[in-house]
């Protein structure tokens, strides 16, 4: 099993590093981790967000599952959420990339390249606070999965 998580943005603050760090280190014992950083694009320009779209869309391999964090996606709780990464690997696809885009969202072509569009919210969060969530998610979804104690 290997994910890969696709960012629009860097991580900057000390103490998310370090919380996306121990996540990281937390899922080594399930799955292969690779985090993937894109430059984003100044909101100045009116292309921007096609050009973040097409830099994310080099990155993704043709068999790969993909899943857009986007507001508009569909919301699961954490058992659910845990269920669909199960399927999803059950299904035979052996990599999943989640896409998180950067303060202009994601451009219609990455969207439409998605399997499935997941929302945590109806908030709005920033891309970095975002990476750590979805990893914390991710290691709650395993944790699940093997029926280990850390879900309540």
């Amino acid at each position: 099993m290997k994910l890969n998580i696709i960012c629009v943005g860097k991580l900057r603050e000390k103490y998310l590093i370090e919380a996306g760090n121990e996540y990281l280190k937390r899922l080594q014992r399930f799955c292969e981790v690779k985090i993937t950083e894109l430059s984003d694009e100044k909101d100045d320009d009116p292309n921007a967000i096609e050009i973040e779209g097409k830099r994310i869309l080099d990155r993704i391999e043709p068999k790969d599952y993909i899943i857009c964090l986007c507001i508009e996606g569909k919301q699961f709780d954490s058992i659910g959420f845990s269920r669909k990464i199960t399927e999803t690997f059950d299904s035979g696809r052996s990599t999943v990339d989640f896409i998180i885009g950067g303060s202009l969202g994601l451009s219609k072509s990455v969207k439409d390249r998605g399997d499935l569009l997941l929302s945590f919210s109806k908030m709005t969060f920033t891309h970095q606070m975002m990476r750590v969530i979805l990893l914390e998610q991710i290691y709650r979804a395993f944790k699940i999965e093997k029926n280990e104690t850390y879900h309540k």
